[in-house]
């Protein structure tokens, strides 16, 4: 009898798993994704190379050139030129930004400025000395600031002057 019971147990159990109870999951997940298709655009035209020949270029303006012919070779130093010969003094190698105004001096009616510079130097500087990389030339000095004049060159080789000035940090 029991093995009557245990074979009527296991029939249950074997029909209960068999069942269509989930079938409706099945049938969702199996057609879930059948009308999505993912949509790619075509990818761009691309244009034939066409090399250039440069035989033939003669009319085409060098890139790597300036635009306008040398004039100090010219014979005409262009207006604004500063002067390119003179000996370069020793703040003209650090960019007027690194450069700092700390002090403030007058001896004999010379007034003078204490600049800073970026590699921890005092400098001692008065009206006419030149700082920075822009040929920049100390205008006036006074006891909060100086005002420095430089010469700036644009793409077409033309000089302009540009007013600056260092205010004194404290």
């Amino acid at each position: 009898m029991r093995a009557v019971y245990a074979m009527v147990l296991a029939s249950m159990v074997l029909a209960g798993c068999g069942g269509e109870e989930f079938q409706d999951l099945r049938d969702f997940v199996k057609n879930a994704g059948a009308d999505m298709r993912g949509k790619v655009d075509p990818p761009p035209e691309i244009k034939p190379y066409e090399p250039f020949s440069y035989d033939n270029a003669t009319a085409i303006q060098d890139p790597f050139k300036p635009r306008k012919t040398d004039l100090k070779n010219a014979g005409h130093a262009g207006l604004n030129q500063p002067n390119l010969e003179r000996p370069k003094e020793e703040l003209e190698e650090f960019p007027l930004e690194s450069l700092k105004m700390v002090g403030f001096l007058q001896q004999a009616n010379v007034e003078y400025a204490i600049v800073k510079s970026s590699d921890g130097k005092l400098h001692r500087v008065k009206v006419g000395n030149y700082v920075g990389m822009n040929f920049g030339q100390i205008t006036a000095v006074t006891d909060t600031e100086m005002k420095i004049k430089e010469m700036v060159q644009d793409g077409a080789g033309d000089w302009s002057e540009r007013e600056s000035s260092l205010q004194l940090v404290e």
